[in-house]
């Protein structure tokens, strides 16, 4: 079994005890979180949910594992043929999530 749900503006494929990364959620180490955004759920089998958008009857729950930050990110910036440059920084705010269920209702 394994469902598709929406984190922010992205989807992520998911299925039992995986691990997966999403932006920052405003949740402590250990906190269980439900993603109630599920798009499409796979049942096996071929039997499935898909949602329009979501489904309305499945749920994902998950514990969240680390608060951490992405990889730095360089941007560079110049103007040609003006000697201006600068060179910015970045680091994306990250969370990453146990899926512990999958629950279709």
């Amino acid at each position: 079994m394994y469902a598709i749900i929406q984190s922010g503006s992205r989807q992520t494929h998911v299925v039992r005890d995986c691990i997966i990364t999403v932006d920052r959620l405003d949740a402590k180490v250990g906190d269980e979180i439900t993603f109630d955004e599920v798009l499409f759920v796979d049942k096996g089998g071929g039997n499935f949910l898909a949602g329009a958008p979501h489904v309305a009857s499945a749920r994902v729950k998950g514990v969240v594992d680390s608060q951490e930050r992405g990889p730095k990110v360089r941007v560079f910036r110049k103007k040609r043929r003006k000697a201006w440059r600068r060179t910015l920084g970045h680091r994306t705010a990250l969370t990453r999530v146990r899926i512990t269920e999958i629950e279709v209702g």
